[in-house]
Formats: structure tokens, sequence, C-alpha cells
């Protein structure tokens, strides 16, 4: 039997650095399922792990991509799979680590074929987000959509337009597309999962997220903003601690409202992740300074399956 044993949590919880342990002591790698992190060149603002961390453990889908060169869900369910076997092939044990809840769900269970989408749907959908903002788009979808309306993340740019571009293609609803039953695809995996959920009080988990974001600024955002300026219109920059920046230099808002902005959207990011997290129940939930009884539980998931008391 092989695991993949799969550590999520909100941003800043301390999720890079518990792979990094569970990795060593396993002997193992490491997959990245954070949907930023993809893109060569996004580094501050996606608290990528370190040089150091990167040759303490090798990782996967880290520096991957380039910014222009569009990457989903569905595709890193094929690719991700693809390089579980080869890591399988060599160990039994797999780490899959981040926070886009929707990647690691493509990968632990899968999703339904989705249609293909012209790009000129795609670029229209775009230049229309770009010129009128988020809220015709998300009228269009409740009138096309209202199951899927009413399920969806509102402040997601992202999957307002994916749905959108689907409904766009195919004359035919988002949901008729979305998988019926969370659990359909988990027969197919040829491993077991094994859930590990991170968790902080609020408080201390609030004061390292506004810690990061003052880190980012420190080391560089806004010139990393800057320089990826021309790409501001691509779904990879429509996120927390980019857009901010970007309407800052578009002179939407003054820094000190930037700033402000930064940390309260990334507090609320983290808020859409925990309550995307809870609804699985496969999750069992630590507190990140508990790495012996983390590894306790795997070991007794492991030991279930083999028999042993």
């Amino acid at each position: 039997m092989n695991y993949l044993i799969t550590i999520v949590g909100a941003t800043a919880v301390g999720k890079t650095a518990m792979a990094i342990r569970l990795a060593q002591y396993f002997d193992t790698e490491i997959i990245s399922a954070d949907s930023r992190q993809f893109y060569i060149e996004m580094n501050i603002g996606t608290a990528k792990p370190s040089g150091e961390e990167l040759k303490a453990v090798k990782h996967h889908f880290i520096n991957s991509h380039h910014i222009d060169n569009e990457y989903n869900a569905g595709q890193f369910e094929k690719d991700a799979l693809d390089t579980l076997v080869g890591i399988f092939q060599r160990k039994k044990v797999a780490i899959l680590v981040g926070g886009s809840g929707l990647y690691v769900k493509a990968l632990c269970e899968g999703f339904d074929e989705m249609p293909e989408v012209a790009p000129t749907i795609r670029k229209s959908l775009q230049e229309e987000f770009a010129t009128n903002g988020l809220l015709p788009l998300l009228k269009e979808l409740e009138e096309k959509d209202l199951a899927y309306y009413q399920l969806v993340d509102k402040a997601n740019p992202h999957r307002i337009l994916r749905a959108l571009e689907v409904i766009r293609s195919t004359h035919l609803p988002y949901s008729l597309f979305r998988k019926k039953e969370s659990n359909k695809n988990q027969a197919d995996r040829p491993f077991r999962v094994i859930k590990i959920g991170l968790d902080r009080p609020r408080e201390e988990l609030y004061q390292r997220i506004e810690e990061r974001m003052d880190m980012m600024i420190a080391e560089g955002l806004v010139e990393e903003v800057k320089k990826l300026y021309q790409y501001k219109h691509l779904n990879a920059m429509q996120t927390v601690g980019y857009q901010e920046i970007i309407d800052f230099l578009d002179d939407k808002y003054d820094w000190e409202e930037a700033v402000r902005l930064l940390k309260r959207n990334s507090r609320r990011y983290a808020k859409r992740q925990l309550t995307w997290f809870r609804k699985d129940t496969q999750i069992q939930w630590f507190s990140p300074h508990t790495f012996d009884k983390i590894v306790a539980y795997i070991k007794e998931s492991m030991d279930k399956d083999t028999g042993k008391n």
C-alpha cells in the first residue's frame, strides 16, 4: 500500500515547515498544491519555500511553469498523478502540501472531465473582468447557473471566470459538469490518502499573517509586482498579495490603504481556506507544534491497513 500524506490549512499556519519535517522523517518527496507557487516569476508574494528548504527535500510543482503558461486544477491532477507514479516506484510515502483546496481535491479525489474552452471566450471574459470588474460577471452567473452561484466563493474571480468559460462554451450550466459525489473517484486512486490539517488560535494565525505581509513588503513585493505588471490581466495575478499592489500602482488608493487591504484580504483568504477544509471530515486537525502526535496518527492509520494493533 502506498500513502499520500496531505498537509492542508490556512496561509501562514506552518504547512511548509511541517511538510519538510514529515518528508525527512519518511525519507520521501513533496508535491506542492499551491496554485501560485507553480509560477517561476512569482516568488515573494507566494511565500515559496526558501532555497535551503527546497534543497532539504525534493519538491515537485514549484517553479514548474511560466506565468503566461496557464495551468489549472485539471491539468495538475493529471501531471501530479504521473509524478506520484514515479515517487511510488522509489518510496512508500509521498507528501502533498498546499492551501489551494481545489488542487488538493483534484489529486486526492479527481474531477469529472471538463469541456474544452475556446481561447477567444477566455480572452473575452478576462477583458470584461479587467474593464467592468466582477459584479456583471456574477450577475451573469446567477442568471445562467443559480446552483453554482449559490455555492461559489463570490470573492474569487478565478472561479467565476472558469464557470462562465464553460457556460459560454457549452450553453449549459457549469454545475452539470462538476462532480456530484465527493468520493466518486477515490477508489480509482492507487494509493491511500491520509489528511492532516494544521490550525492555530485565530489571534496567533492573524498575527503570523500580518508579520508575513510585513516581511514580503520588506523583501521587495512592490518591486516584484512592478516587474509582473504587464501580466496583471492573468488569473495568476488576480490573487491576494498581488491584486492590492496592482491597485496601488494604478492609483486606486494610497500606500497606507494598500497595506491595510493586503493584511485584511489575507486574513479573509485564510478564513475562506479554513471554511473549505473544515467541510472535509476526513481531515484530522493538529497544532503545528505537535509533530510527534502527527507522526503517531499517520503510523496508526498505516497500521490499520496492515492489521497491526
